[in-house]
């Protein structure tokens, strides 16, 4: 077993011990993604670059696990491979970004 299916597997047996699947649709799931990133977001607001890099690292691990267990139910709820579609996803950024256009530079994929 992966890493990443061991994860699924325990956020799944919490959730099924409480009997929380039944508030786990996709529109929930993906709502509680967002406002754990806003959550996330809310550590650096305000703050200078350099201050965000100072920011409680103990809250950041909080903050990034939320979104991360809930990322990984939503996956699992439509029987997605977490390492695939992230591959997947590289694969088609890949294309969008070829190296020799975006290298150093933030600009969108269609600007380049």
């Amino acid at each position: 077993m992966s890493d990443l299916e061991e994860i699924t597997n325990v956020l799944v047996q919490f959730r099924n011990d409480r009997d929380w699947e039944q508030f786990h649709d996709s529109k929930n799931l993906a709502t509680a993604i967002s406002i754990e990133a806003a959550e996330l977001n809310e550590l650096f607001l305000w703050k200078s670059v350099e201050e965000s890099e100072k920011v409680d690292k103990s809250r950041l691990k909080e903050e990034l696990a939320d979104v991360f267990a809930f990322a990984f139910l939503l996956a699992e709820k439509h029987g997605f491979n977490v390492k695939e579609i992230i591959l997947e996803k590289i694969s088609h950024n890949d294309k969008k970004y070829p190296v020799e256009k975006s290298r150093g530079t933030a600009t969108k994929y269609n600007e380049l």
